[in-house]
């Protein structure tokens, strides 16, 4: 990279104007410099790939690496490096490493797993939304059902104890911040590892029917070490409850701002499916967590990008992207929007996409039947927003009805 593309970009960028929109330089981008060369806060030389056919092609080309100790690999949300010597999350890993974790742990997150969970999800669901109801008219929503509710159904499916959520959201909150100190992240981190261990050591005494004790049992078939089974489980559960829950309270905003379209979701339940995908494209919260690395010379686009070199694929720019979706900038939940790239794509794509869409789904129809008469007080422009995040949501939400 020359010294005259890097003076061009810093990285990353905020979100101005609309808060639900990508900052507008990734339209500038797409039309101008698809491959961009950009310079993060600490100096490092990152490329921006923006267009939703680069996006795709950097996410499945295999000689780019998706494993944070590629060579050249920027740190997801642009915050503070995992310390030496400790291993990644899976999915922050390539194959076959990848390959292994992926194949003990899809089972529980297929389509037929899935399906077979929303009673439970409803049930979790009707439980939250009637303690709502028994409040006097007005309640955070973050800390009453956007939170709760897929912190319950991770916990249930991992088999972690929820009397504990106030450690692990505490202990997410640092280590998915771009603020946090790295000392503060490295603590927050060996903090969840520990815990996580320990419940580990608590399946093999008494085992159970979840995840963790199914990752206990194939510990040692796989030669698995401890501290590997603590950062897998970590990572599920990290990734299980802060997104669905950064989803739930900004979907109901963006529902709220569309009064027409919710009105039409009310009358016709079989759009909820659509409109789950058209909120994940729109509001593309994930967009700084696909970093990757050339492990050699790549041709991306019109650019080539040497090995050892970094990238971010910005997924929320390929999701505004107008050779992809029609209009892109605009919220409609009968487009065909099953193409984005919210859960990524190829081998690293999300593995609790499904589970995602089906509390989505469940939760925001619940929502709007119960409390018909939902509102946000607050000026949208006002709320906190989780703008140092690399997941981008919202702190909280006070709504009343």
């Amino acid at each position: 990279m020359t010294d005259a593309v890097l003076s061009r970009q810093a990285f990353p960028m905020p979100r101005s104007g609309c808060p639900f929109d990508p900052p507008p330089e990734y339209a500038r981008l797409r039309e101008e410099d698809p491959v961009a060369g950009a310079v993060l806060a600490d100096g490092m030389p990152v490329w921006l790939v923006t267009r939703h056919a680069d996006a795709r092609a950097a996410l499945t080309d295999p000689k780019i690496s998706g494993d944070l100790r590629s060579a050249g690999c920027p740190v997801p949300g642009g915050g503070p490096a995992i310390p030496p010597g400790v291993r990644p999350p899976f999915a922050r890993t390539d194959p076959p490493e990848h390959t292994l974790y992926r194949k003990l742990l899809l089972p529980s997150f297929t389509v037929k797993r899935v399906k077979a969970m929303r009673p439970r999800i409803r049930e979790i669901t009707g439980e939250l939304l009637d303690a709502m109801a028994a409040r006097p008219g007005s309640a955070d929503l973050v800390e009453a059902l956007a939170l709760p509710l897929p912190s319950l159904v991770i916990c249930d499916l991992l088999g972690i104890p929820y009397a504990d959520h106030e450690f692990f959201q505490s202990r997410a909150k640092v280590v998915l911040s771009r603020a946090s100190s790295p000392a503060r992240f490295h603590e927050a981190l060996r903090e969840l590892r520990e815990y996580m261990i320990g419940l580990l050591a608590a399946k093999r005494a008494e085992p159970a029917d979840d995840i963790l004790t199914k990752l206990v049992q194939a510990q040692a078939e796989h030669d698995i070490p401890d501290e590997d089974l603590a950062t897998t489980a970590q990572a599920l559960l990290n990734a299980g409850h802060e997104t669905t829950a950064n989803m739930i309270s900004l979907g109901t905003v963006l529902l709220l701002r569309h009064p027409e379209t919710l009105a039409e979701l009310k009358a016709d339940a079989a759009l909820w499916p659509g409109a789950v995908e058209e909120l994940l494209r729109y509001l593309s919260i994930g967009d700084l967590v696909s970093p990757r690395a050339a492990k050699e010379d790549v041709r991306i686009g019109d650019r080539v990008i040497r090995g050892g070199e970094g990238m971010f694929v910005l997924t929320g720019s390929a999701n505004r992207d107008p050779a992809a979706f029609p209009d892109p900038d605009r919220f409609d939940v009968r487009r065909s929007a099953r193409h984005h790239l919210a859960f990524g794509y190829g081998v690293h794509q999300c593995i609790g996409q499904n589970l995602a869409r089906a509390e989505l789904e469940i939760v925001l129809e619940a929502l709007f039947d119960r409390f018909p008469a939902l509102r946000v007080d607050t000026p949208v422009a006002d709320l906190a927003y989780k703008r140092d995040a690399a997941l981008f949501g919202l702190h909280d939400l006070r709504v009343s009805w």
